[in-house]
């Protein structure tokens, strides 16, 4: 047990009716709810991270790998250990804007993502989509990205599902290059 830590339950003034629930801090999550590393408008020159990355090396970025139209990238603050994305290299915010070899490779990047985090994590299912707008959802509404969730059988626990809280059970940077050693070359 850490100094100054008990296991009792104890009234903090100020901070509503006292309980029996103990609190699992998660401050680094205040800075995705502030909206740090979130574009101050809608253009590529507006600090959209999505353009960004792609100039940092792959360690740097996070970037699982690089294709010629989209790269596939952790995201920051994943729902489940190994949340990926896929974004073109183009600024553009909707679907519709993307052209043919774009829209090609986007799908052929999702299903390689699929596969290395199957290799990688042995992930049961995956949650994939895109929210077209900040209406639908979007963080970067400016810059469109794919998201792809693994999923486990009985990853749903009381952590999320009570405590609103995810424990991710391994660093990025070291979830990046276990994704990275499992890319594979080509999927068919």
């Amino acid at each position: 047990m850490l100094i100054g830590m008990t296991s009792e339950p104890e009234q903090q003034i100020g901070v509503g009716t006292p309980d029996a629930f103990q609190r699992l801090w998660t401050p680094h999550r205040m800075a995705y709810i502030q909206g740090e590393n979130k574009p101050s408008g809608p253009g590529a020159e507006d600090g959209c991270p999505f353009c960004s990355i792609p100039a940092k090396s792959d360690e740097d970025g996070l970037v699982v790998a690089r294709g010629e139209h989209v790269y596939a990238v952790l995201n920051l603050y994943p729902y489940n250990g190994g949340h990926l994305m896929v974004v073109p290299f183009r600024h553009v915010a909707d679907y519709t804007e993307l052209d043919g070899p774009e829209t090609a490779e986007l799908a052929d990047f999702t299903k390689r993502a699929m596969v290395a985090l199957r290799a990688a994590s042995g992930a049961h299912g995956f949650n994939i989509g895109m929210n077209q707008g900040s209406v639908a959802g979007a963080g970067i509404a400016a810059h469109l990205h794919q998201h792809l969730v693994p999923r486990w059988g009985g990853d749903t626990n009381f952590m999320p599902v009570i405590g609103h809280t995810k424990v991710l059970p391994q660093l990025l940077g070291d979830t990046r290059a276990m994704l990275a050693e499992a890319w594979p070359a080509a999927v068919q």
